[in-house]
């Protein structure tokens, strides 16, 4: 399959084709399969991140002892790893500097 260029924003979940609709951080080159799996990531993501809204409302549960926020945790740095494959160099570049790989 054919690679296209797509902006990412990490926050919002959101894969886009038009680089003016909405502010992003990443830029990646992937083909449509690809895109599939990085948007299943996010919505995985997503899904993980309701699970420690509970944590959040509950003072005594420490974060370090909590699955669900490990849980997200290990989804969002799932997904940075896909960004990193897929990202062009100043993508790569960004993502290694933050040292979360």
């Amino acid at each position: 399959m054919e690679k296209k260029r797509f902006y990412v924003n990490v926050e919002h979940g959101s894969i886009l084709e038009d680089q003016g609709a909405e502010t992003y951080e990443f830029e990646v080159d992937a083909d449509e399969m690809e895109i599939h799996k990085l948007q299943e990531l996010f919505d995985k993501t997503h899904q993980k991140e309701m699970g420690t809204i509970v944590r959040g409302m509950t003072p005594y549960i420490q974060y370090h002892d909590d699955e669900d926020n490990d849980e997200y945790d290990r989804s969002l740095l799932q997904v940075y790893r896909m960004l990193h494959q897929l990202g062009t160099p100043q993508t790569k570049q960004h993502i290694e500097s933050m040292e979360i790989l």
